[in-house]
């Protein structure tokens, strides 16, 4: 592609404006890019809280972060990615400040701009347009709510796998999070128990890794479909926290408090509770969000006298070039059954999808853009 492509996408025009399907131009890539055509993308919280400004991204707006397609070009000084190539697209880092050379790329110090804020390239040129007018092609460095994305070896991951690419699509993002939560950051050892807060796409990856090795492991959310789903994929024991004090039925089913918590469902009220059944000397990571400024009244005697850590964990603390070939390999065992979550959609029905979410019918919208 020397000029620019005609593609489809799902543009919001404005912030709070709904996804449209609209004709699109993309440039050609870069020396540093390539081409993907996506055959597969997950729907996903935070690409709803683009739409809406609870996340600072610029519009109009192409989102979609859980891309997986096939490499159709790439730039001069591309290696590491071959035409031909099935990829998973995940978050973009920049691989060179401090945090990204010291291999925590989750950490980079640009994370905020090259996922959301700036929603171009690094040099402030565009990737996308409609007409001579900008369109921010730059979500999570890659926008694949569209039938061909923009990327770069940062954040394209080759798989090797015979998965379909609507399975694909969630290891980008969801699966990677909940999935490097436990392995990465709390990482209990051998029966301890773990506890997931949130029974969505996040929260059950979580709930799937756990329960790879025998332990108990607890779900919790306010939703029986959901906690059903989260015993079918391997909880040992679930809490309805809008029938149950979490706290308190968490410390009856454990015998006391709980060593490690995952909160992932971004309400304040789930993580205050989960901070008061957290064990002395617990971990509690916190992967969810809803809006910029969310904040929590904190026992600060609490915290210091129960040595309680808290920590806050973007795409769980992922490599994304080593885990998902990981977690992908462990699908294919069925060992992280994700067809559980999945539900699929033509990009054209992306509001049905986005109904569907938010209603809680489905757990993981996946979008099919053709």
């Amino acid at each position: 592609m020397s000029t620019r492509g005609r593609i489809t996408a799902a543009v919001a025009d404005s912030t709070g404006a709904p996804f449209t399907i609209a004709e699109v131009e993309i440039d050609a890539p870069r020396a540093d890019e390539a081409l993907v055509r996506i055959d597969a993308v997950g729907l996903c919280h935070a690409d709803l809280q683009a739409r809406t400004g609870a996340l600072p991204v610029p519009a109009p707006l192409v989102a979609g972060h859980e891309g997986t397609g096939i490499i159709e070009e790439v730039g001069s000084s591309v290696t590491a990615l071959r035409p031909g190539d099935r990829v998973v697209l995940t978050f973009d880092s920049c691989g060179r400040c401090e945090r990204c050379r010291a291999g925590a790329p989750t950490q980079c110090r640009h994370f905020v701009s090259r996922n959301f804020t700036a929603g171009t390239r690094e040099d402030g040129t565009p990737r996308l347009w409609r007409g001579n007018r900008p369109v921010n092609g730059n979500f999570f460095g890659q926008s694949a709510f569209a039938t061909h994305a923009l990327v770069t070896e940062r954040n394209a991951v080759v798989v090797d796998s015979e998965l379909p690419a609507h399975l694909l699509a969630p290891f980008g993002c969801a699966v990677q999070t909940g999935a490097g939560n436990v392995l990465n950051v709390l990482a209990p050892p051998a029966a301890a128990p773990v506890v997931v807060i949130g029974a969505g796409a996040v929260g059950l990856s979580a709930v799937m890794t756990a329960a790879l090795e025998k332990r108990t492991v607890v779900a919790v959310d306010t939703r029986d479909s959901r906690l059903d789903l989260a015993l079918k994929v391997g909880a040992t024991h679930v809490v309805n926290a809008a029938r149950e004090e979490t706290d308190e039925a968490i410390g009856r089913l454990l015998g006391g408090a709980a060593p490690y918590i995952l909160e992932s469902s971004g309400s304040p009220t789930a993580l205050r509770a989960g901070i008061r059944a957290l064990a002395t000397g617990g971990i509690l990571a916190v992967a969810g969000t809803r809006q910029a400024g969310d904040t929590i009244p904190l026992d600060v005697m609490d915290l210091v006298n129960g040595s309680k850590r808290l920590i806050g964990v973007v795409e769980g603390a992922a490599r994304p070039h080593e885990l998902i070939p990981q977690l992908v390999a462990l699908a294919e065992r069925g060992d992280l059954p994700v067809e559980q979550l999945v539900t699929t959609f033509p990009l054209t029905d992306i509001a049905a999808s986005i109904e569907a979410v938010e209603s809680g019918e489905v757990v993981k919208p996946v979008l099919l853009p053709v």
